[in-house]
């Protein structure tokens, strides 16, 4: 991306010294006719013949009395062979421009297109306006697979650079659009984040999220977050299908009350979610039903002996679930429990592949 920038940006400036250039021919051009003229024609019709005749258009028309103008033949000759070649300059970096960025935009959008095609398992980002690209944003810290779907290219181009375009994978289009869904691989997503600014957009993206997931070809559940602008469209988005709606402006209420009475806390929160060196999260990661772990006390596990992963809570099944917070080390690991811990993302991900693979279990 960085590389096809620096090609775009070349052809840009070619263009611009040829435009330069050959406004200066013409300019030149008019006042060299003026000067050998002495005046006698006025400023519209020396830049008129200066354009026709470096155009080689000509219509058979010369100045009025230019015959009796010493070297004004002369002058003209030179303008044909000077202006109608740095013309031709022009139009040949114009329209090698113009095919340039055409050819490179469909290469691009092919390549993309594949890579797409290959995902599963990833996450949907339905817009990066401003809380979309916070949801980037935060799946790249923790080196989740996502597609990202917008209406605007330059946007998207522009993220891609900032982001590194081996990470940044997109279609760009109307999010509300169940075939710009499917070009997103929806039907082998795990989630779609409905994050545009207005709640009509999100309620549509909900509810063709929520037909188009009855398709998927993969297993496990499928999560629909939608963005409720206003309060009076939760209620319709949880109808629609969202699994959770979340509100911009109660979030930032919450965030105004915790900056005024627990600092601390917000102060620990942003160096957890933000500091580049720790990269620290609060993750959950599910216990399956195969796994060793399952009727295991915590301190029969080889959790801690593996990963520096803090457990700090347990979500154990049911209708509705409950929660042990702080578990001690005889709790038991029940049948459909999920974990909830404390730890960097490498370590989160140390985790979740070593109970994936068994490696990560009971005691021996």
């Amino acid at each position: 991306m960085a590389r096809s920038n620096q090609q775009r940006d070349l052809f840009r400036g070619r263009l611009v010294f040829a435009a330069a250039f050959l406004f200066l021919v013409i300019f030149v051009g008019g006042a060299g006719y003026e000067i050998l003229g002495g005046g006698r024609w006025a400023a519209e019709e020396v830049f008129y013949f200066t354009v026709i005749t470096i155009s080689t258009v000509g219509f058979g028309e010369t100045l009025p009395g230019m015959d009796s103008v010493p070297y004004a033949r002369v002058w003209t000759i030179v303008l044909i062979f000077s202006g109608s070649g740095t013309l031709l300059y022009f139009v040949s970096t114009f329209t090698a421009f113009i095919i340039e960025s055409d050819i490179q935009g469909v290469i691009r959008r092919r390549n993309m297109q594949k890579r797409i095609d290959h995902l599963s398992g990833h996450y949907i980002v339905c817009g990066v306006g401003s809380t979309g690209i916070h949801v980037v944003e935060e799946l790249l810290n923790t080196h989740q697979p996502f597609v990202a779907v917008d209406r605007d290219e330059e946007n998207l181009l522009l993220l891609a650079d900032r982001l590194g375009p081996s990470k940044f994978l997109y279609v760009q289009g109307d999010a509300t659009d169940d075939e710009v869904l499917i070009q997103a691989g929806i039907e082998r997503s795990i989630g779609v984040i409905a994050a545009l600014t207005d709640d009509k957009d999100n309620l549509y993206i909900t509810i063709s999220a929520s037909q188009l997931a009855r398709k998927r070809t993969i297993e496990g559940e499928f999560r629909i977050v939608a963005k409720g602008v206003h309060e009076s469209a939760r209620p319709k988005l949880l109808a629609a299908g969202a699994t959770r709606v979340v509100s911009p402006s109660q979030i930032g209420g919450m965030r105004m009350a915790s900056e005024m009475i627990r600092p601390a806390v917000v102060e620990f929160l942003d160096l957890m979610l933000r500091d580049p060196k720790k990269n620290l999260r609060i993750e959950e990661v599910s216990i399956p039903s195969d796994s060793s772990l399952v009727g295991a006390k915590l301190r029969e596990t080889t959790i801690r002996a593996r990963t520096k992963a803090m457990v700090i809570a347990i979500k154990h099944e049911g209708d509705p679930p409950r929660f042990t917070y702080n578990p001690g080390p005889d709790l038991v690991i029940e049948q459909g429990a999920t974990l909830i811990v404390l730890a960097e993302t490498i370590e989160m991900n140390k985790l979740r592949e070593g109970i994936a693979s068994g490696e990560i279990g009971r005691l021996t």
